[in-house]
Formats: structure tokens, sequence, C-alpha cells
């Protein structure tokens, strides 16, 4: 095992979580998988269906669901550890990953909320100015 400083790990952890969350949020919120998305959540919803295939299609729609799976092919592709070697390294590694990713995801969704209202208002405001000069004409 080739010793990895702390610094070293911390970076891979927040570079890593980057594109699980990137994957997670885009295949369970964007319009792109839309449809494959709305295939599974038909899947998981059907009670016909063993608890364990509703499960599985569930995790497509869900981002904090799909950020483990996707976590642990980061970990698995890339090898990285966190804090120490072996399985617990990976195990570590693995759910730091999908905490980070969740943090970014959490992040995102609140960075278009904010930029949302703010259109919103905007366009408000723009309809009260129009409103202002149609009325002082």
């Amino acid at each position: 095992m080739v010793a990895v400083s702390l610094s070293t790990q911390l970076v891979w952890l927040f570079v890593l979580a980057a594109p699980v969350a990137c994957i997670a949020w885009t295949v369970t919120h964007e319009q792109v998988f839309a449809e494959a998305r709305e295939w599974c959540e038909r899947r998981s919803e059907d009670r016909r269906r063993s608890i364990l295939v509703r499960k599985f299609f569930y995790l497509f729609t869900c981002e904090y669901c799909f950020s483990h799976y996707m976590s642990a092919v980061a970990v698995g592709l890339s090898g990285f550890r966190l804090l120490v070697g072996g399985w617990t390294g990976a195990a570590i590694a693995w759910l730091a990953i999908v905490w980070v990713a969740n943090v970014y995801m959490s992040l995102f969704v609140r960075l278009r909320l904010d930029i949302k209202r703010e259109r919103v208002e905007i366009d408000v405001e723009e309809q009260v100015n129009a409103r202002g000069k149609r009325r002082s004409a």
C-alpha cells in the first residue's frame, strides 16, 4: 500500500464526489432521462413485483439512493481509499463520497431555487414597471 497524504486524500474525496453528484442528479432529475426515469418509477410502484425488483428500479428515481451506487463505482474504478487501506478505507471512502456528493446536490438545488426566485422577482418588477408606464402615458 502506498502512503497518501491526508490532503491528497481530501482532494480526491472532493473531486470524486463531483462526478458522482453530477451523474446522480442528471439521471434522477434532468429531462434527458425523463422517459427512462418514469419507466423505472412505474416499475418501482408495481406491487406485483418483488420488493428487490421494486427497490432496484427505485434507485434510478432517487438522487440519494443513486449516489450510493455511483459512489461505489467511483471507488471501484479509482481504487480510492480514505484514511486507511483495504476494504475499510474503501468503505469509508464510499460513504464519504456519498455524503459530499449529496452536499453538492443540496447546494445545487439551493442555487437553482435562488435563481428561479430572482427570475420571478424580476418578472414581477418588470410587470409593475410596464403598468406604471402605461398609466403615465
